[in-house]
C-alpha cells in the first residue's frame, strides 16, 4: 500500500545519536556496518578478538571473544558505562570452514557452533536484557544465504546460519511486546578481504558464484551495511522477525 494522502513519509535512515554495538567488526561486513552507523552520527562500539586498526572517529573498541558470554557481557558493560546502554546491537562475528562433513573434526564443529550460533545468542541475550527493561531496541544478526539454502562441504556453516535465523525469529516473537525488534540480515557472497583470500587459495570459484548471480557480481560490504541502516530507521519500525537476503538475486535464481 502507498502512503495515505496527508501523511508524512517516514525517514529511511537512522536518527543521529544512536548507541550501536557491533561484534566481529575489526574488518569485513562488521567493519562496514560500524563505519556506516558512525557516518550517520551514531556512537559505535566495536567488539572483536583482533585489534581494530583505524576505527571510526570516536568509536570505542573492546577486545574479546564473541563466543564467550563473559567477553560479550564485558563489551556491553563498556557501552553501559560510556553511554548508559545500547540502542542497536549487531551480532556479526562468525567463521566458516569448507570441508566434507566426513572430515569435520569435533573440535572444529564445536568452534563453529560456538562462534556462529552461541555467540549470536550471547550477544542477543545481553542486548535483550537491557532493551526489554528499557522498552525499545533493535537486534540484528548476520546470517547468510546459507540460512536459507544448503551446500556441499558447508555442514557446520549451514547448520549454524540456519540456526541464527530460527533464533532471531523466536526472539522477535518473545520481545516484540517489549518494543524490541529482532531481524536477520543474510548476505550472499560479498567482496571482502576474507572472500578474496579464499578465492586466491582455491577455496571458492569466483566465476561460478558470479554466473549464479542474476546481477553477475559479488556484493559489497557497504550494501549489507545499507540494509542495517534502514532497519534502524523509523521506516522499518514494523519489520521484525524477518530474514532478509542481500544477495543480488542469488537465492531467487533457480537456473542451473
Amino acid at each position: 500500500m502507498g502512503v495515505e494522502r496527508g501523511t508524512t513519509a517516514l525517514a529511511t535512515t537512522p536518527p543521529p545519536g544512536l548507541r550501536v554495538l557491533v561484534t566481529g567488526a575489526a574488518r569485513g561486513i562488521g567493519r562496514a556496518i560500524a563505519e556506516a552507523f558512525a557516518a550517520h552520527g551514531a556512537r559505535v562500539l566495536i567488539q572483536d578478538s583482533e585489534p581494530v586498526s583505524a576505527p571510526p572517529e570516536g568509536a570505542l573498541c573492546h577486545r574479546g571473544d564473541a563466543a564467550l558470554p563473559e567477553d560479550v557481557e564485558a563489551a556491553f558493560a563498556v557501552a553501559d558505562a560510556a553511554w548508559g546502554g545500547v540502542d542497536v546491537a549487531v551480532a556479526n562475528a562468525g567463521v566458516a570452514a569448507n570441508l566434507p562433513a566426513l572430515e569435520l573434526a569435533p573440535d572444529l564443529w564445536r568452534r563453529i557452533v560456538a562462534l556462529n550460533l552461541d555467540g549470536v545468542f550471547f550477544a542477543a541475550q545481553a542486548a535483550g536484557r537491557r532493551m526489554v527493561a528499557h522498552g525499545s531496541g533493535l537486534i540484528l544478526a548476520l546470517g547468510s544465504i546459507y540460512s536459507l539454502a544448503g551446500a556441499a562441504e558447508r555442514a557446520a556453516y549451514c547448520a549454524t546460519k540456519a540456526g541464527v535465523a530460527g533464533l532471531m525469529r523466536a526472539l522477535a516473537c518473545e520481545w516484540a511486546p517489549h518494543g524490541v525488534r529482532v531481524n536477520t540480515i543474510s548476505p550472499g557472497y560479498i567482496e571482502t578481504d576474507l572472500v578474496r583470500e579464499v578465492v586466491a587459495r582455491g577455496g571458492l570459484d569466483r566465476g561460478a558464484i558470479v554466473a549464479r548471480s542474476p546481477q553477475a557480481r559479488l556484493g559489497r560490504a557497504e550494501e549489507v551495511a545499507g540494509l542495517a541502516l534502514f532497519l534502524a530507521s523509523p521506516a522499518a519500525a514494523h519489520i521484525t522477525g524477518a530474514t532478509l537476503p542481500v544477495d543480488g538475486g542469488w537465492l531467487a535464481n533457480g537456473a542451473p
